[in-house]
């Protein structure tokens, strides 16, 4: 087995290493990374700058509309993003809870793990590419179905 193949022993699941010869080298993939990271950052750097000077709880904010919510009138699994960012930001943890407990207990855990596998494969030059299974996807429409349906009638 070429070391670079996957399935390696050793290997964490989803990396997968520059096994084809005309493929990117490990260097190429950690650049990359690198690259990629340090735009991302940038980007969200300067969203959160944006936001924690524009209070989401304010009417009248310059803020995009949840299109869910403008087309239904009815709250979509992520909407209280925004406002349980803004109260992140400003520490208060309660407030982000009631905005969007769901988005915060697991998908802040997910986004944040997701991450920090890609960027830690990318570091070591391997490339990770996640895979939701069938059950997965199962799993994650279900949660946010549910999640739907539950703050809608509850208010």
């Amino acid at each position: 087995m070429d070391p670079g193949e996957p399935g390696r022993p050793g290997d964490a699941p989803g990396t997968v290493g520059p096994a084809d010869p005309a493929g990117p080298t490990a260097r190429s993939i950690r650049t990359r990374t690198i690259r990629q990271a340090s735009a991302a950052l940038g980007v969200g750097a300067l969203g959160a700058v944006y936001l924690w000077h524009t209070n989401p709880h304010q009417p009248g904010q310059l803020l995009l509309p949840c299109p869910f919510k403008w087309a239904t009138g009815l709250l979509c699994p992520a909407c209280g993003g925004t406002r349980m960012a803004y109260d992140l930001m400003h520490g208060d943890v309660l407030a982000a809870f009631h905005d969007n407990a769901v988005l915060l207990v697991l998908g802040v855990p997910a986004v944040g793990y997701l991450l920090a596998r890609w960027l830690g494969a990318g570091l070591r030059g391997r490339r990770f590419r996640p895979r939701l299974t069938a059950r997965g996807n199962a799993a994650v429409l279900g949660v946010a179905a549910v999640w739907m349906v539950a703050r809608n009638l509850v208010g």
